[in-house]
C-alpha cells in the first residue's frame, strides 16, 4: 500500500476504488489488513466525518452516566469512533472487527476494554445479549460491506433502555443499500424492538470517490433507542 508521504486525495481515492474490486470477505480482509496502516491519514485526507457525526448524535441523546456506560463499536476499525466518544466522556469501550491488523491498531490506542476478531454477517456477535449502554457501527453499513440484517444483532446486543448508533452513506452506489436499511430498521420499530430517535442528514460526509460523482457525498445518523421488556 502507499506510505504517508503519497497521500494526496487521488492516492487515496485510488486505493478505496481497488477495495470495490474485493469480492469475496476474505478480499475484503486482505484489503482492511493492507490499509490499516495508513488508514487514519487517509480517511482524514477524504474528510471523514461519520465517527465524529455518531459521538455528536449519541452525546445529544444520552443522560445516563457516561463514564459508567459500556459501549460496543462494532466494525471499530483502528478506534476512530471510540477517540471522539472519548471527547464527549464516555470511557469505556469494548470493539469487534474483521481486520486482525485494524485490531492490533485499536488495541495500541489504549481506549478498549476487550476486542474481538469477528465477521460480521457470518458469525454472530460474540458477547452477551442485553448487555451495552450503547451499540455503534460507523461505516459498515453499506453496500459491499456487512449485510442489513446484521442490524438485529445490534439490537439484541443493546440492553433494554439503551441506545443503537448507525451510519450509512447516502452516495449512488449505495441509494439501493440504504432503501433496504431504512426498511429493516422501521420493520423493527413495527415488532416493538425499538424506537427511532433521531436521523440526522448529512449534506458534506465525505470527499467523493467515485467516477461519477464529485465534492463531497451526503449521509446519514440513525439513533434508536431499545424498548424496554414487557
Amino acid at each position: 500500500m502507499m506510505s504517508a508521504s503519497n497521500n494526496t486525495f487521488e492516492n487515496v481515492k485510488a486505493v478505496i476504488l481497488s477495495a470495490h474490486k474485493s469480492t469475496t470477505s476474505r478480499e475484503k480482509v486482505d484489503f482492511y489488513n493492507s490499509w490499516a496502516e495508513n488508514y487514519d491519514q487517509d480517511v482524514a485526507v477524504l474528510d471523514y466525518r461519520a465517527p465524529g457525526l455518531a459521538a455528536n448524535s449519541i452525546s445529544s441523546h444520552f443522560s445516563g452516566d457516561r463514564e459508567a456506560a459500556v459501549v460496543l463499536d462494532v466494525a471499530c476499525g483502528t478506534g476512530l469512533v471510540a477517540k471522539q466518544m472519548k471527547r464527549h466522556g464516555f470511557g469505556q469501550f469494548v470493539g469487534i472487527d474483521g481486520s486482525k491488523a485494524m485490531l492490533e491498531l485499536a488495541r495500541e490506542s489504549g481506549l478498549y476494554l476487550d476486542l474481538k476478531h469477528s465477521m460480521l454477517g457470518e458469525e454472530p456477535i460474540p458477547f452477551q445479549w442485553d448487555s451495552f449502554d450503547v451499540v455503534v457501527i460507523v461505516g459498515a453499513l453499506s453496500v459491499g460491506q456487512v449485510p442489513v440484517g446484521v442490524v438485529r444483532e445490534l439490537c439484541k446486543s443493546t440492553k433494554p433502555g439503551g441506545y443503537v448508533c448507525m451510519t450509512t452513506r447516502s452516495n449512488l452506489d449505495n441509494l439501493e443499500y440504504r432503501g433496504a436499511l431504512e426498511r429493516e430498521l422501521k420493520q423493527m420499530e413495527e415488532e416493538g424492538l425499538w424506537s427511532c430517535v433521531a436521523v440526522t442528514e448529512v449534506e458534506d460526509w465525505e470527499r467523493a470517490v467515485s467516477e461519477q460523482e464529485d465534492g463531497y457525498i451526503s449521509g446519514a445518523v440513525y439513533l434508536y433507542k431499545k424498548l424496554q421488556l414487557n
